[in-house]
């Protein structure tokens, strides 16, 4: 049942958490750190991958590749791509590296780019927990990142943005980030307590969940923060479990904004704009005009700045304050965030086929 009225605090929240995601998202900081530990335990070498770096990888376990890509912004010094599928881009050469990202170590669509890059001749590395891209990477000698155990693989974000944010210092793509990220933990700390279920109750995460109680939430990024509006939509999907959408500007007011025109008629839709002080200034006009042309449409509009100084702080802020966001309002909904019935549904079937 939704509701407003529900205490967003830590043993309100526990009752519905089965599976104790509010720790998992309040960890971050301390995934950050053990991240960190556990990629220079893989002792990877240097190379130099002048194609560049892709992550194969699905749902939460790829969106550490794509973070990484936005926090090295305009350091990054060669491609780095994902892919979401069961092949690889055509144009991935021998000279291309290819990071295979999957939690479980048993998604069929990474497997099958691991295959694939070990048939190029492309320079593989693994980031796993375990299952069967453990057992063929060791079996192949390719290294392999550890990734911690008995977590959701979206609650793995801090671990696979760490990995391939260190295979792409190691191949060449980036400057390596670890002093930043150190930071960035210490920083994490701080809004946890900020924005946590002991804070109060008017805080931004707490009133984000609350102002999106009821709507279809429509998340925007631009430039940096396109990549965590991606992120929070799926988190708000598997979380909360509501449909929610994404887009980027300035493309989204090329074609979206004129659909907001009947929106009101259709249904109950809130605007988040996801905004970085590292912007365009275009785009900040864009956002605040765009925000005035939908808000009569919309139930809600909120904008929100990333924190922090670095481009790592000011993407983990956002990071860490979608996922709190979207268990508060698993929380006001009602809804257990834990489970993801009709994954597990659509994998049983698959198997069958």
């Amino acid at each position: 049942m939704t509701t407003t009225n529900v205490d967003l605090d830590r043993e309100s929240i526990g009752q519905i958490d089965s599976t104790d995601q509010l720790t998992d998202v309040l960890a971050i900081p301390e995934h950050l750190r053990d991240a960190l530990w556990k990629a220079e335990s893989a002792q990877l070498s240097n190379w130099d991958s002048p194609a560049g770096l892709v992550v194969a990888g699905m749902g939460g376990s790829a969106i550490g590749g794509a973070l990484a890509r936005a926090a090295l912004g305009d350091t990054a010094s060669r491609p780095i791509l994902s892919a979401r599928a069961y092949g690889l881009p055509p144009w991935t050469t021998p000279d291309t590296t290819v990071l295979c990202s999957s939690y479980s170590g048993d998604t069929e669509e990474t497997l099958a780019c691991y295959e694939a890059a070990g048939a190029l001749g492309a320079k593989r590395v693994v980031a796993t927990s375990g299952g069967q891209l453990a057992e063929q990477a060791r079996a192949d000698g390719v290294p392999v990142i550890p990734v911690a155990g008995g977590l959701q693989p979206r609650a793995a974000v801090a671990y696979m943005a760490v990995a391939a944010l260190e295979v792409a210092a190691r191949c060449g793509c980036g400057p390596r980030m670890n002093s930043d990220i150190d930071v960035a933990a210490e920083h994490l700390e701080e809004l946890v307590v900020e924005w946590g279920p002991e804070a109060a109750e008017d805080t931004v995460a707490k009133s984000l969940a609350r102002g999106l109680v009821g709507t279809v939430p429509v998340i925007y990024g631009a430039g940096t923060t396109t990549t965590i509006a991606y992120r929070w939509k799926t988190q708000l999907n598997e979380n909360a479990k509501v449909p929610a959408f994404w887009h980027e500007l300035p493309e989204a007011d090329h074609n979206e904004l004129v659909g907001w025109t009947g929106a009101a008629e259709l249904g109950r839709f809130g605007a988040v704009f996801l905004e970085d002080s590292d912007t365009h200034p275009r785009i900040e006009d864009r956002v605040e005009l765009t925000e005035g042309l939908i808000r009569e449409a919309a139930t809600a509009t909120f904008r929100v700045p990333t924190r922090g100084t670095s481009s790592f702080e000011r993407v983990f802020s956002l990071v860490l304050l979608g996922d709190l966001v979207s268990v508060y309002l698993a929380a006001l909904r009602g809804v257990d965030p834990g489970p993801v019935a009709n994954i597990e549904s659509l994998k049983e079937q698959l198997a069958q086929k």
